[in-house]
């Protein structure tokens, strides 16, 4: 039985628990996998912090917390403060290198991705940055198929920026090709 635990955080506004909804959603509806999503989010309307687990199985989940995350994908500084003491001694850790400078010392597996500036600069759309990591997990780990991911992704952006976050999807992806992990 293959289970991966995923964090996913960032700060409000950032799309984190998005990207981690349409994740689960990826895995349960179009790949046919177990999922559970968790979240916490400060109250503060843009800026707080906020965060996503989710376990990915391809049996059923028969405890719905993540402890000890395989995969950390962290889209600010403050995601890296909280949760990379918990990742995994072997685990993944994938930053936004705009926004993250240096990952912490002795994490071995880092993938860095510039989605902050892919989005506002390349997309000229800031908010499809967690698309742009979306793409880059998928990636690194290929956990649901691309077409299960790209499916979702047009079932939770609203109607008419499907293309763009879809391009945002595919950039992030593009970007770790060539990264060794």
């Amino acid at each position: 039985m293959a289970q991966t635990d995923i964090n996913i955080a960032g700060v409000g506004g950032q799309g984190s628990i998005l990207a981690g909804t349409i994740l689960g959603t990826a895995a349960v509806t179009y790949d046919k996998k177990y999922a559970v999503q968790t979240q916490a989010y400060s109250s503060e309307l843009r800026g707080g912090f906020a965060a996503t687990w989710l376990i990915v199985s391809d049996a059923p989940v028969g405890f719905p917390r993540v402890t000890s995350p395989d995969i950390l994908v962290a889209q600010a500084q403050d995601a890296i403060n909280r949760f990379s003491k918990v990742l995994k001694p072997k685990g993944l850790l994938i930053i936004d290198s705009d926004m993250i400078p240096e990952p912490p010392a002795g994490i071995e597996r880092v993938i860095r991705v510039p989605a902050t500036s892919l989005s506002r600069n390349e997309l000229k759309a800031p908010v499809v940055a967690n698309m742009v990591m979306l793409g880059a997990l998928w990636q690194a780990t290929g956990i649901v198929g691309r077409e299960a991911l790209e499916k979702a992704i047009i079932d939770f952006v609203p109607r008419g920026k499907d293309k763009l976050n879809l391009e945002a999807f595919d950039r992030g992806a593009r970007a770790v090709e060539n990264q060794k992990v």
